[in-house]
């Protein structure tokens, strides 16, 4: 058990290093550290938004963990010193709630998304619609891995809605999460992907076939929660309010991110 949970917390720890690091700052200038968990396809937003924050709010320092929101979950349920969840699956979110481990007090929903199947730019084939998937040029779908990915199970529901999971299945390549599935089809390990499409407006490597219907899969929604342990931080308390403010929300939206309302 010891030795299950040391590994736990390097695992973690460096799982934060790889993302955002602590500033650096005078003794007589010490500022707070929050830690968020998210969603990986949030990492250029959210570091945008962490510049604006920090300088309106020098005494709190900013610290990321990205990942799939299922590994993530699954960290926070272990019991990882997270202060907020910001979560790109609904499901995810209340099942930490049931756990008691967020706050129902502190939960909103922040933004939505929408999915996009992609190709590289680079592809010599011309797609149109989700019938590319059953093309005979196409050797390899990249899509999250559905059971801690979001948009892989978003992906999957498409497909099973379509009639066309099982058809595919000889083709499809597992990420780890949503900005593996962009890496893939980037650099032409993979013919297509199903995306969000933020990630997508973010690459000049890869170009959008088309929209996935939203009534073929479950709502895009992104809730956003602080851990029931840090309820009581002032300043994760105002991390929490300024990531739904006005400021904030501009960038969400420059991002291609859709507002949404609780």
């Amino acid at each position: 058990m010891f030795i299950l949970f040391t590994t736990f917390i390097l695992f973690f720890t460096s799982a934060c290093s790889n993302n955002e690091g602590t500033r650096e700052l005078t003794p007589d200038n010490t500022a707070t550290d929050v830690y968020i968990s998210a969603a990986s396809s949030l990492q250029n937003v959210l570091n945008d938004i962490k510049e604006t924050f920090e300088e309106e709010h020098p005494n709190v320092n900013i610290i990321y963990n990205f990942g799939s929101s299922g590994a993530l979950k699954q960290q926070i349920s272990q019991g990882a010193p997270i202060d907020l969840y910001f979560s790109a699956s609904s499901d995810l979110f209340h099942e930490l709630v049931k756990e008691n481990r967020i706050s129902e007090n502190h939960s909103s929903f922040i933004i939505g998304n929408e999915l996009v199947l992609i190709q590289p730019k680079s592809s010599s084939s011309s797609f149109e619609d989700m019938e590319a998937v059953m093309s005979s040029d196409v050797r390899r779908i990249a899509i999250g891995t559905p059971e801690i990915v979001p948009a892989g199970q978003f992906a999957k529901e498409v497909l099973e809605n379509l009639d066309l999971w099982v058809k595919v299945q000889d083709k499809l390549i597992n990420a780890q999460n949503v900005r593996q599935v962009l890496t893939f089809v980037e650099s032409g390990n993979a013919d297509l992907g199903f995306v969000y499409k933020t990630d997508a407006l973010q690459s000049d490597k890869v170009a959008i076939i088309t929209t996935i219907d939203h009534t073929l899969h479950e709502p895009i929604i992104y809730p956003l929660g602080i851990i029931k342990e840090s309820a009581e931080k002032s300043e994760v308390i105002t991390v929490y309010h300024y990531l739904q403010s006005k400021e904030a929300q501009e960038i969400f939206e420059r991002y291609g991110f859709n507002p949404v309302l609780n």
